[in-house]
């Protein structure tokens, strides 16, 4: 539960807006500080002009000669490189300047789109996209690539009511998953995703590989990190996760981190003048007793219906960006009248669905990577145990004790991707927000011991990831380690 929450913020920001040769794996690592760049470089994509690229709000998004589509070919089974390949989907913006090299994006989940959502949000990058080509990929599993499917019942699932009902449509949304994408899902995990990732590198041509990964990206930032030390150029992990957690960890910590988020939106609120009461403690048991009310009696919107489990996505999902909190006012105040349609359509950005009623992947490719990511297979009392914390720190987010579908995964985890060491590595910026709901500081300052080699970085502000909050000195630090080389002084802070 990381960046499709990530890519679902970008989502409603944008709408709300618009709306030469490689490096050996062995070769030494240079000192600190003097990752080398790339520079111009041979690459060996057949790129050509991008199709069925979408804006935010699932409409097409228009022709750009600047933007470019195309494939890198991996082994599905990377222990078996003769074996059966697939195609990763990359995206690329074309430097208005003398290129560096590349800078390839992941925006997080596990199972958010990189191509969709670089082709949405380039232009939020434009002074690295001077110097840079921007890059980014459907890692394996995920839509373009190979992306895991099962069946067509995810509005079913979603809707899913709590407890043993739903209990019993996550198990069948598993096998669903086993039916469809079983050849795939043993191979989903992040540490493949990181041999693809050097694979990526190399068929960009650059000597190292620059990095910027938000959220979930963080972890496979890290990942690839540790398997290839001396391949790292200058690498950015903004909004880190500590992979490390073990699920009971990941849920407590961020229900705390969507309480302090839900307190500080309910203070904003009040002090603008708030459509959800006249003090915090009223606004939060408004919201409270909209949710309350859906467990027995779903709001109709259209001939879809607005439940519990989507209403708690949509109050969750403007959490990630204090931009979007006068959006939650807005939605909550409507669903208290009676109206779900604004409820309902944050649920659906959260989820990947598309006004068609189809979805991405995103909801599947992320249950997927997920369980193969971790040898955890929580049942129904585990969940019922973690959920009793739950609802003392922030009942919205209860599951009412609902097993997550890795209770009833068909295909084992692994823990490798747990294991975190950049030992040899250039210097690693790591940037974690104070008042970050979804990977919440403490994490960012674990992950920075983990690497040995990172430099950690403070924002104070709200949000989830700080690049894109749009504060000045984020961005001034980011962009001069990204197009300089100048690492930030240890301990660097941002204030909000």
């Amino acid at each position: 539960m990381l960046v499709s929450m990530k890519k679902a913020m970008l989502t409603i920001l944008l709408g709300a807006a618009v709306l030469a040769g490689c490096g050996s794996p062995g070769e030494p690592a240079k000192p600190a500080g003097t990752a080398e760049q790339a520079g111009p470089a041979k690459s060996s994509v057949a790129w050509s002009p991008c199709t069925g690229l979408t804006g935010p709000d699932g409409k097409p998004l228009p022709a750009d000669a600047s933007v470019q589509c195309g494939t890198v070919q991996v082994p599905l089974d990377h222990g078996d490189p003769g074996g059966r390949k697939i195609d990763l989907a990359l995206i690329r913006v074309k430097a208005t300047g003398d290129p560096l090299g590349s800078l390839v994006f992941n925006f997080g989940g596990p199972g958010g789109s990189g191509v969709d959502t670089l082709a949405q949000v380039a232009r939020a990058f434009g002074s690295l996209g001077t110097r840079y080509d921007l890059v980014s990929f459907d890692p394996r599993g995920v839509d373009r690539s190979a992306g895991v499917r099962c069946g067509g019942e995810l509005d079913a699932l979603l809707a899913a009511p709590s407890g043993a009902d739903g209990d019993a449509t996550s198990k069948k949304f598993a096998a669903a998953c086993e039916k469809d994408s079983g050849e795939i899902l043993p191979h989903v995990g992040t540490v493949n995703a990181a041999e693809d990732l050097d694979r990526i590198r190399a068929a960009l041509g650059d000597r190292r590989l620059n990095y910027f990964g938000f959220s979930y990206g963080t972890h496979l930032g890290a990942v690839y990190a540790t398997r290839f030390p001396a391949n790292v150029g200058r690498f950015v992990l903004d909004g880190a996760f500590d992979p490390t957690v073990t699920f009971e960890e990941r849920a407590v910590t961020q229900a705390t981190g969507f309480a302090h988020a839900f307190e500080a939106f309910a203070k904003d609120c009040v002090a603008q003048t708030c459509d959800l009461g006249k003090d915090p403690a009223a606004v939060r048991s408004a919201v409270e007793k909209l949710l309350t009310g859906l467990k027995t009696k779903p709001l109709k919107v259209g001939d879809r219906q607005l439940t519990y489990g989507l209403a708690q996505l949509a109050v969750i999902t403007p959490l990630y960006a204090k931009a979007a909190w006068p959006v939650l006012e807005q939605a909550a105040a409507a669903g208290i009248k009676g109206d779900g349609a604004t409820l309902l359509s944050l649920a659906d950005a959260y989820t990947g669905r598309r006004p068609d009623g189809t979805y991405s992947t995103m909801m599947t490719s992320l249950q997927a990577i997920t369980c193969a990511d971790t040898t955890e297979r929580p049942t129904a009392a585990d969940m019922a145990r973690v959920d009793d914390k739950i609802k003392k720190i922030f009942p919205i987010l209860s599951a009412d004790g609902t097993a997550t579908a890795c209770g009833h995964w068909p295909t084992p985890g692994d823990d490798a991707a747990k294991r975190i060491d950049a030992t040899g590595s250039a210097p690693i910026v790591v940037i974690g927000g104070r008042g970050d709901p979804a990977t919440p500081y403490e994490w960012a300052t674990r992950l920075n011991a983990e690497l040995k080699t990172g430099v950690l970085m403070t924002y104070e502000g709200e949000g989830h990831g700080a690049y894109l909050s749009g504060d000045g000195c984020v961005t001034r630090t980011v962009d001069a380690y990204l197009l300089n080389g100048k690492v930030p002084a240890a301990g660097a802070t941002c204030p909000a």
